[in-house]
């Protein structure tokens, strides 16, 4: 990883599965875990033209600022899909 995590990971390693509330959703079993896939969309690396002051403010924010870009961006064109269908 290159990111530095903010996990708690002598906590987490410490606790015991009796500690996890799972009240809200059901644990899932060894058969799901077995059939899952893990599907992420593939990312293109494009030339896109910004203003200065938008590119400087996203990369203001720190570490992650394309990934933030895209969130925003697929938050968009989501809602225009909802609103055309």
């Amino acid at each position: 990883m290159t990111k530095t995590s903010k996990t708690d990971w002598k906590r987490l390693r410490a606790a015991k599965d009796s500690d996890i509330d799972t009240s809200d959703i059901p644990e899932l079993g060894d058969d799901f875990f077995l059939h899952a896939e893990l599907h992420t969309p593939p990312k293109q690396a494009v030339t896109m033209r910004l203003d200065a002051d938008v590119l400087t403010w996203f990369k203001e924010q720190g570490q992650g600022y394309q990934t933030r870009i895209n969130k925003l961006l697929r938050a968009y064109m989501q809602a225009q899909q909802k609103r055309q269908s």
